[in-house]
């Protein structure tokens, strides 16, 4: 008899819909024996930052989106009973018999979420006065400016940009400007 081992597999979602299967997941698993064969459901999301409003929001977005990523051991009706979880499509590689997925490629998948938190957690960006930036933002998008002021503590700038012929101030947050 082959070795029974866990292996990570992707299941098809309807898009929209990872959050649910991931909820549906953790609830059959806490209920019922397949505890002792799902280990792990994950859905990779990366953070992104955005202005709204003139204020920096922070979300999640999937990485994949329509995929949920398994670590499971596949036997008797186990993958059965995960394709008919609502909002699950099937297997990715095929349903007859789902293919797991190459320890690389779990490793690169694992360690790019890893590596995007870490990206947002060290989100320091360095301005000094003297530089010269461009607004991205608002309705100066596009100009270019010269930083006057920097607060650290808050993210802010106190830019100047040419408006007319006229050296303008504006305080823009760090995300509402592109080094140049």
């Amino acid at each position: 008899m082959a070795e029974v081992r866990k292996e990570w597999y992707v299941l098809r979602a309807i898009s929209g819909k990872e959050g649910k299967v991931k909820e549906y997941l953790d609830a059959e698993i806490k209920n019922t024996n397949m505890k002792d064969f799902v280990f792990q459901v994950l859905i990779p999301t990366e953070k992104t930052v955005h202005v709204r409003n003139g204020k920096k929001v922070t979300s999640e977005r999937s990485l994949f989106p329509g995929y949920v990523l398994i670590e499971a051991i596949l036997l008797g009706e186990i993958a059965h009973r995960l394709r008919n979880i609502p909002n699950v499509i099937g297997f990715l590689g095929g349903n007859e018999k789902p293919v797991p997925l190459r320890q690389s490629e779990v490793n690169r998948i694992l360690g790019a979420v890893d590596e995007l938190q870490e990206i947002e957690s060290d989100l320091k960006l360095s301005f000094m006065v003297g530089e010269t930036v461009k607004v991205n933002h608002g309705p100066f998008s596009g100009f270019f400016g010269e930083i006057k002021e920097v607060n650290a503590e808050k993210k802010k700038l106190k830019v100047s940009v040419k408006i007319f012929g006229r050296d303008t101030l504006l305080e823009l947050g760090y995300l509402q400007v592109d080094k140049e």
